[in-house]
């Protein structure tokens, strides 16, 4: 499972020193314990959001088995093509490997950063045999707003109007969520990588239904139809580490 990551340091110290008689004691050196970080500094997310699945048979905390096996048959809409399609006939299911980035909604900035962050590590997801899948919460017009001005590879970009896709995972929805919710706080060391990617936004991309906004993301990683990773986004901009999904793609493609 992926480990709850939060910098910080650790430290042990003991008393000062006695004089003799008794033996003299000295103080040990500091022992620290630095936890490693994703590339932005930012937490990997909880045990209860975060998991890796060691065998085909099992399911990461936080994430139904049966739900995910349900997954191959949610129906989503192509951003390039506007038609609809299946998520099992995205990848080879027996052997093929597969990203798939739950984005927000496509009017969501943070999604906007992080479409162009996976967009930057795809050419590495090609080199290794592993298919980058980016779905978003609207209408395929909508989408297309974001591949054009972004831009974005819309023949990797799909559309998931009704959220199937997300309830079906319990992805996390909410007001709290997407406001309150501390792991949201990590955007405001970002503005600098938001104002990149923001250059051409525009709040058109948002969907109508604007309820669709509370909507939190989420990342899987399949091999196959074997579940090898799973994230839920705990809130607005709580994105999963590329480093560790990399990591995850090149280990099982080595193997």
């Amino acid at each position: 499972m992926a480990a709850i990551i939060n910098p910080q340091t650790l430290a042990l110290s003991s008393p000062r020193c006695f004089n003799p008689p008794s033996p003299p004691k000295f103080p040990p050196k500091s022992i620290s314990l630095t936890l490693p970080v994703n590339r932005r500094g930012t937490r990997m997310g909880s045990a209860s959001s975060v998991a890796r699945s060691s065998s085909s048979n099992a399911f990461p905390a936080g994430f139904d088995g049966s739900a995910v096996d349900a997954l191959g048959d949610a129906s989503i809409l192509s951003v390039s093509t506007g038609e609809p399609v299946f998520f099992r006939d995205l990848w080879d299911q027996n052997e093929g490997m597969a990203v798939v980035a739950l984005l927000r909604h496509f009017g969501c900035i943070c999604c906007w950063e992080f479409a162009s962050d996976l967009k930057d590590v795809k050419p590495r997801l090609d080199a290794a045999g592993v298919k980058l899948i980016a779905v978003g919460v609207g209408t395929p017009d909508k989408g297309r707003m974001l591949a054009e001005r972004l831009p974005f590879p819309s023949d990797c970009l799909y559309a998931d109007p009704g959220r199937k896709a997300y309830d079906l995972l319990g992805l996390y929805y909410g007001f709290g969520r997407t406001f309150f919710n501390p792991a949201s706080a990590k955007v405001f060391s970002r503005f600098d990588s938001l104002k990149k990617a923001g250059k051409n936004y525009t709040i058109s991309a948002t969907p109508d239904d604007r309820s669709s906004v509370l909507q939190q993301g989420g990342m899987l990683v399949f091999k196959g139809k074997q579940l090898l990773y799973a994230r839920k986004d705990e809130g607005t901009g709580d994105h999963a580490p590329l480093n560790e999904i990399l990591d995850i793609c090149c280990e099982v493609s080595v193997a």
